[in-house]
C-alpha cells in the first residue's frame, strides 16, 4: 500500500483516534493525536496497515508542554504519530502492551524528560546513575548542569 493511500485510509478508518495526519515528504506520514488514544491508535497501525516496526520514540520539550514522537515504519512508509503531554501533567500512556519493545524508551523518557509512563511494566531508571538526584531530567530545557567540585586524590 503507498503513503497515499495509507493516508488515506488513516483519514477514513481512525479520525476519532486522531487530530490529523498529513503527507510530511516522501513515504512519510505525520499524524498528531491525543495521548489518551495512543495505544489505540498504535494498535489499529500494526494491525491495519502493517506498522509492526518501531524503530524510536523521540520526546522533545517544547517549553510549556513535551511532545513524544512514535516513528512506525514498514516496507512502504513511516508513521510519525506525535502526542503532547503539558509541562502541568506530563502523563503519557504506555505503548508496550501493543509493542513490547517501547519499554527501553519509555524508561528513557522517565529518566531524561521526567514524563510519567502510566502502566510501564518495568519503570526502574534506565539511563541515570542510581545515585542521580531526583527531579533533576538533564533534557529538559530548565534543566542547567552543574559541574561537581572536583577532587583530587591526595591533593589538598
Amino acid at each position: 500500500m503507498n503513503p497515499e493511500t495509507m493516508l488515506e485510509t488513516i483519514l477514513r478508518e481512525a479520525r476519532d483516534k486522531i487530530r490529523e495526519a498529513a503527507l510530511s515528504a516522501p513515504r512519510r506520514i505525520e499524524i498528531r493525536a491525543p495521548r489518551e488514544h495512543l495505544p489505540e491508535l498504535l494498535a489499529w497501525l500494526k494491525q491495519a496497515l502493517g506498522l509492526a516496526h518501531l524503530g524510536t520514540i523521540s520526546g522533545v520539550d517544547l517549553g510549556e508542554s513535551f511532545e513524544v514522537l512514535y516513528h512506525l515504519s514498514n516496507a512502504d512508509g513511516t508513521v510519525t504519530v506525535r502526542v503532547q503531554a503539558p509541562r502541568s501533567e506530563p502523563r503519557i500512556p504506555s505503548v508496550c502492551s501493543v509493542i513490547p519493545g517501547a519499554i527501553l524508551y519509555e524508561r528513557e523518557l522517565q529518566d531524561m524528560f521526567g514524563l510519567v509512563v502510566e502502566n510501564i511494566p518495568d519503570p526502574r531508571p534506565l539511563l541515570l546513575a542510581d545515585d542521580w538526584p531526583a527531579g533533576e531530567y538533564p533534557l529538559r530545557k530548565d534543566w542547567t548542569f552543574v559541574r561537581p567540585a572536583e577532587v583530587i586524590p591526595g591533593g589538598e
